[in-house]
C-alpha cells in the first residue's frame, strides 16, 4: 500500500482528475491497471492513487524497473497470453481497467493477438469473481466497413461482453496528447515539411479528445457505479478533418505549411514517408493512418449525463501537449511500449557467457561526478550526440529505411532519465545516480548491442569511461562489427571528450 506521504506529492502534481465531479469511492476493493507500462496507463496510476485507491499494475516484464518508480505498489509481472500468470495478477482484484492491445505488434500480428489476450482475460476475470472491467476502445460505426484496427477494437469488447464480469466500455478517436503517437505524427508533419500531399481520406471527420479528457473519462465511469454494463462514446468538442486537424496545429505553430490533396499513392505508401519524418514507427503508423478511411464521430453523448464536464477543444488540446513537452512533463510517451516485447528482452547482466567484442575509452579529469553525469544524461534527443552528429543522423536514417526505430524517436526528457527511457534507437537498461547509464541497442542489428558509461571517483580526480558491447553468433554479425571497429575510436572517444568538455 502506498504511503500517505507519496499521496501528497502526487496530489501536488499537476493532475487531470482534480475538477472531476465525481467523488472517490471509500470502499472500493484493489484496483488492478494493465498495461500498466503503456501510455494511457502511465498516465491513470497517479490519478487513481492520489484518489486514495488501492492499486495493482500488470507489466509483462522488467518489473523492477517499475518497482524503483512505484517502490510502494503492488506490482505483478504477468503476460496476458499467459492464464497462470492472469489468475495471480487478478487474484483478489475488485475492478480491472483492460488497457491491453498489441498495436506494437504491426498490421500482421496485432488482431488475432489481442482476441486471444481478450478471451483470456474474459475467462480469468470471471473465474476470480472480479465485479467490474473497464475497456479503452476505438470509435466506429459497425454497420460500415471499418479499417482493421478500429475493427479489431470492436471485436475486443465483445470477446469482453461474452463473459459474465460486467464490462464498461469507452470509445475514443485519435487522442491528443504530449507522447502520443497521433499527435507526435501530426506535429512533425507540419513542423518539419513546408508541403505535405495527404490521401483524399483525409477530409474524412474525426472527434479527436485530450489526453487529460479520455482519464478523466475513465477514472469517472468508475466512481459512477450507474455507468456499469454500458457502451460511451467519448470525444473532445470539435468534429473536424483530418485535414484541418493539420492546419489548425500549423496555425497555432505559426507556420507557412501548404497542404494538398493528393490521391496518387496508397495508404500504405503514405504511411511509410511519415515514419521517415515522423519519429512514430511504421507499424503504428500504417495502422493508424489505415484508419483515416472511416470517419470516427461520437454518435451518442450520454456520458455527458453521468460525468457532466467540458472536454477540451482540439486546439486546446495540443496547447496543453506543446506545453507539457516544454516544461519537461511527459510522464508517458507511445515509445514506453514499443518495439514490442521490450521489456522482455535480455539485459546485459542476464547474458550466460562474457560478451565477446568489447572497445573501451577513458579519461582522466578533474570535474566532479556529478557534472559528468549530469552531461552524460543529455545525450542524444535534441542535443544530440555532442559529437559525429551527422553519423548517428546516418545510422539512424538507414535503420528508419529499414523499419527500425531510427533516431528520430528521440527523447521524452531532454534533462533526466529513468529506466526503460528511450534515446533515439536505445533504451535505459540501468542507471546510477553519478556513477553509471547502461543502455541497450533497439535499432536493427545482427546482434545485440549496450553502451556503458561509468564514472569512477579517485580522491581527487574521476575517471569516466564508455564501453561498447556487442553479442552476436552469425557470420554477418561478426563481419559488422570488424567493419564498424575502426570507426570506434573516432566516434567513442570524441564522445566522451565532448562529456567532459560539457560538463
Amino acid at each position: 500500500m502506498i504511503k500517505q506521504s507519496e499521496i501528497d506529492i502526487i496530489r501536488g502534481k499537476e493532475l487531470f482528475c482534480n475538477d472531476l465531479p465525481s467523488k472517490p469511492l471509500a470502499k472500493l476493493g484493489k484496483i488492478l491497471i494493465t498495461g500498466a507500462s503503456g501510455y494511457i496507463g502511465g498516465r491513470l496510476i497517479p490519478e487513481l492513487v492520489a484518489r486514495g485507491y488501492d492499486v495493482r499494475l500488470m507489466v509483462r516484464g522488467n518489473i523492477e524497473a517499475y518497482q524503483a518508480i512505484w517502490p510502494n505498489l503492488d506490482i505483478v509481472e504477468a503476460d496476458a497470453l499467459n492464464v497462470e500468470q492472469l489468475r495471480g495478477a487478478l487474484e483478489g482484484i475488485d475492478t480491472a481497467y483492460y488497457l491491453i492491445h498489441s498495436l506494437h505488434l504491426g498490421p500482421q500480428e496485432f488482431e488475432a493477438a489481442d482476441i486471444t489476450v481478450a478471451g483470456n482475460f474474459r475467462t480469468v476475470a470471471q473465474e476470480q469473481g472480479i465485479k467490474r472491467i473497464i475497456y479503452l476502445g476505438g470509435l466506429g460505426d459497425k454497420r460500415i466497413p471499418l479499417s482493421s484496427h478500429l475493427r479489431n477494437r470492436i471485436e475486443v469488447a465483445d470477446e469482453l461482453l461474452m463473459g459474465k464480469v460486467p464490462v464498461t466500455i469507452l470509445r475514443a478517436a485519435i487522442i491528443i496528447g504530449s507522447g502520443s503517437a497521433s499527435y507526435e505524427i501530426i506535429l512533425h508533419l507540419v513542423t518539419k515539411l513546408p508541403l505535405i500531399l495527404i490521401p483524399r481520406v483525409s477530409i474524412n471527420k474525426c472527434q479527436p479528445i485530450g489526453i487529460r479528457d479520455v482519464i478523466k473519462y475513465l477514472v469517472g465511469v468508475l466512481e459512477v457505479p450507474e455507468t456499469c454494463r454500458h457502451n460511451f462514446d467519448i470525444g473532445g468538442r470539435d468534429v473536424l478533418t483530418y485535414k484541418r486537424m493539420l492546419e489548425i496545429l500549423a496555425n497555432i505553430q505559426n507556420t507557412k505549411t501548404a497542404i494538398i490533396l493528393c490521391p496518387l499513392f496508397t495508404i500504405r505508401f503514405y504511411a511509410y514517408l511519415a515514419s521517415l519524418i515522423t519519429p512514430v514507427p511504421n507499424a503504428i503508423t500504417q495502422i493508424l493512418m489505415k484508419g483515416l478511411k472511416n470517419e470516427v464521430v461520437c454518435l451518442d453523448n450520454s456520458i455527458k449525463d453521468y460525468i457532466p464536464f467540458k472536454p477540451l477543444s482540439y486546439a486546446e488540446a495540443i496547447i496543453n501537449a506543446m506545453n507539457r513537452e516544454d516544461q519537461e512533463k511527459v510522464y508517458t510517451r507511445w515509445s514506453d511500449a514499443y518495439p514490442p516485447d521490450h521489456e522482455l528482452a535480455i539485459k546485459l547482466n542476464e547474458l550466460d557467457k562474457d560478451v565477446p567484442y568489447t572497445t573501451k575509452y577513458s579519461l582522466i579529469t578533474r570535474k566532479t561526478a556529478f557534472s559528468l553525469f549530469t552531461s552524460i544524461c543529455k545525450i542524444g534527443g535534441k542535443e544530440g550526440w555532442f559529437h559525429s552528429n551527422w553519423m548517428w543522423r546516418l545510422r539512424g536514417a538507414l535503420d528508419k529505411i529499414l523499419l527500425g526505430v531510427g533516431t528520430s524517436r528521440g527523447r521524452k526528457s531532454y534533462f533526466q532519465l529513468e529506466i526503460n527511457d528511450v534515446i533515439d534507437f536505445w533504451r535505459v537498461e540501468d542507471i546510477k545516480q553519478n556513477r553509471r547509464l547502461l543502455l541497450r541497442a533497439e535499432m536493427k542489428l545482427p546482434g545485440k548491442a549496450w553502451l556503458e558509461f561509468n564514472i569512477k571517483n579517485g580522491e581527487d580526480r574521476r575517471k569516466l569511461s564508455v564501453m561498447a558491447y556487442y553479442d552476436t553468433a552469425s557470420y554477418f554479425g561478426k563481419a559488422y562489427w570488424y567493419i564498424l571497429l575502426p570507426f570506434h575510436h573516432f566516434i567513442f572517444k570524441k564522445l566522451i571528450d565532448a562529456i567532459e568538455r560539457r560538463s
